[in-house]
């Protein structure tokens, strides 16, 4: 039998290194060059010009790249964005919230959490181990951060030394839309492990409006005679809103 190849296409696959390469393979790379040049012109764009150069759901783009690397994201930052409305909010969502969208899985919470968690250790690191009352600026950017975009109340407690520096930052109390339980005892307890000499209480309100309900000053007093009890002071409580917070020193409640 004759080993001759007489169909062209046969005889390039019978030549040492040939490789075959599919119609269907072939079909799909412009539109696998087209998503390559689009995700390094947004890269190009982020170096050239930072966030500010960009909307918000071209940052978000640039986050799902490293979850999701061989897909056109486009579409899931707009769905991502029109569900909770603007990039600070799209990390602050719950995994579950997420979960919800068509397109979320576990790498896309994961690198969302990252991200969140990067900007809220930078915002910390500003004012962990200062004196707090000389640097207040950094100490509400810092509670607007971790606070002003979540989706249900946390209240949190900033333990301060005889020198006013802050020694720890913790959250006491995660609630609903509306509502955090707080228990003083548990306050000046805690304040007591820790060996602080002062307190600011911070709480969230996911409505927007910072100004205090009857609860939060019935709860902020409570807490003030309990500490003042065991000559711990109470610096201010600090509601964050949605781009407004409220001191309850400023407006004469402490």
């Amino acid at each position: 039998m004759s080993d001759h190849v007489d169909h062209p296409q046969l005889a390039e696959a019978s030549q040492p290194g040939f490789r075959f390469t599919s119609p269907f393979a072939q079909r799909n790379k412009p539109i696998e060059d087209f998503r390559a040049s689009h995700r390094t012109r947004l890269r190009q764009r982020f170096v050239d010009g930072g966030a500010a150069a960009m909307p918000d759901y071209e940052l978000l783009e640039l986050v799902l790249f490293r979850a999701i690397p061989r897909q056109d994201v486009k579409p899931l930052a707009k769905r991502l964005m029109a569900e909770f409305g603007d990039f600070n909010l799209v990390l602050a969502a719950s995994p579950a919230r997420l979960g919800r969208i068509q397109g979320v899985g576990t790498s896309v919470v994961q690198e969302l959490k990252i991200v969140e968690a990067a900007a809220h250790r930078m915002a910390r690191a500003r004012v962990i181990g200062r004196a707090v009352l000389s640097s207040w600026d950094a100490l509400l950017d810092y509670c607007k951060t971790v606070l002003a975009h979540r989706p249900t109340e946390q209240f949190r407690i900033l333990f301060l030394d005889r020198k006013n520096i802050l020694i720890a930052d913790e959250e006491q109390q995660t609630g609903t839309v509306d509502h955090v339980p707080v228990y003083p005892r548990e306050v000046v307890k805690r304040a007591l492990e820790l060996n602080a000499s002062a307190l600011i209480l911070v709480h969230n309100h996911p409505s927007g409006d910072p100004s205090p309900s009857g609860a939060d000053i019935e709860m902020t007093n409570k807490i003030k005679d309990a500490a003042k009890a065991l000559g711990i002071t109470i610096h201010d409580h600090l509601i964050v809103g949605k781009g407004e917070d409220f001191s309850f020193r400023a407006a004469g409640l402490l």
